[in-house]
This record gives C-alpha cells, sequence and structure tokens, in this order.
C-alpha cells in the first residue's frame, strides 16, 4: 500500500468513526421538531457507501502488490558499469568517531577521534559477490563461478530484480547501495570481495565479449 492510499484509508475510516460517535446518535435522539414547506427525496449516494466504495477501489490487489515486489529496487541502489578490465585492490575498512559515543547516562564509551577496524572483531566468511542482475553475462558468470555453491558468500545486485534470483537460487540476494559502493571503493562489477588478513580485497572482473562460455574472467580461489 502507498503512503497516498494508506492516508487515505486512514482518513476515510477516521470519518467513518466519527460520523458513528455519539455526535451521530444525539442528532438522532432529537425529537422531530415537524415539517416545514415541501420535502423533496435526497438523490445524492450516501457519503459512507461512497466513501466506502472508493476505499475498495484505492486498495491494491493481490497481484498488483505482487508486481510491485518483483520489480522492487531500493532508491539508493547503486548502478555500476560493466568491467573494462581485471583490477584487484585492498581496502581498509579502519574507521574513525566523527563525534563521541555516549551511553544513556552521557558517559562518553568511545571519544570522538578513536580508531578501530571492524576485521579485528569480525570475520567476514564467505564473502560478498556483486553483479547486474539485468546483465545475462554477468548471471552466467556467477553461475559458473565457485560463489555459486557457497551459500555463505552474499550476492548483491547493481541492477536487475532480486525477486527473480531469489526464486531462480533459492537464497537471499541483496541489493548494492550507494554507502555499500562508495565503502568498498566499487567502480565496476562483476566484483567479488573476500578478506585478506585485516583488509578486505576487491577484484572487479573483466568477462570477455568472446568465450564467455569457456569460464574466462572467472576468480578462483
Amino acid at each position: 500500500m502507498t503512503c497516498r492510499v494508506f492516508v487515505f484509508v486512514y482518513l476515510t475510516t477516521l470519518f467513518i468513526i466519527l460520523v458513528g460517535s455519539p455526535v451521530f446518535a444525539a442528532v438522532q435522539d432529537l425529537q422531530d421538531l415537524g415539517v416545514t414547506g415541501e420535502t423533496y427525496p435526497v438523490v445524492e449516494p450516501d457519503i459512507l457507501v461512497q466513501l466506502r466504495a472508493d476505499a475498495r477501489q484505492h486498495q491494491p490487489t493481490r497481484e498488483e502488490i505482487l508486481q510491485k515486489v518483483k520489480t522492487y529496487q531500493p532508491h539508493n541502489l547503486q548502478p555500476l558499469s560493466r568491467a573494462s578490465r581485471d583490477r584487484t585492490f585492498p581496502v581498509d575498512m579502519t574507521y574513525t568517531f566523527k563525534k563521541d559515543i555516549v551511553d544513556v547516562k552521557g558517559n562518553i564509551i568511545y571519544p570522538r577521534g578513536y580508531t578501530f577496524n571492524p576485521l579485528d572483531y569480525y570475520t567476514f566468511h564467505g564473502g560478498m559477490v556483486v553483479i547486474d542482475g539485468s546483465d545475462p553475462d554477468q548471471v552466467k558468470w556467477f553461475e559458473k563461478s565457485p560463489y555459486f555453491n557457497n551459500h555463505q558468500a552474499r550476492l548483491l545486485l547493481s541492477g536487475g530484480y532480486a525477486y527473480d534470483l531469489v526464486k531462480q537460487y533459492k537464497r537471499p540476494v541483496f541489493y548494492l547501495t550507494d554507502i555499500i559502493a562508495r565503502r568498498l571503493q566499487l567502480a565496476a562489477v562483476p566484483a567479488v570481495i573476500v578478506q585478506q588478513g585485516k583488509k578486505l580485497q576487491v577484484r572487479e572482473v573483466y568477462i570477455p565479449p568472446v568465450s564467455r562460455e569457456k569460464e574466462k574472467g572467472v576468480p578462483r580461489e
């Protein structure tokens, strides 16, 4: 349900509640004041009936919801061009706090300027593979890579739709956001990210325009 539809349904529900409130009951309890002048039948449609009909009309169907799921992409998806060459480089994940980190009482836990490397505390098992899911060559490359049957490897998409690959591969599929792409210094896909000691190693892989079926460009451990 979109935000607009949600607001419409919410306001419609609120209106119905108000109309059905004691104010409406009090009006019905008023004594008959008689009839003055000529009377005419009411030809306008019942406002409650109309509001309910409009609410039902604006509610998405199951097919519409499924279509939105199938074509979902985050607003901050980071598209990347196809790699024109093999490139391997390290990424230092060290981070420096730009402000004090305090507890609920205001006590400083980590001061501004404190530096740490998350890989000192966390082992990045399986690594990550980033592809453009809308590029059939990259999809085939992934299927023939050693990471396809390794479900510890996280699959991220810089393009295409995760729904299709989740259904096909029976595994989680994520999207590459601009924040992740910047942090990993990614410029092209397909790319493989694995841990090497206290740093991450990024490999952007060139898929040759010819002989792709011979699995050229597939990195091996």
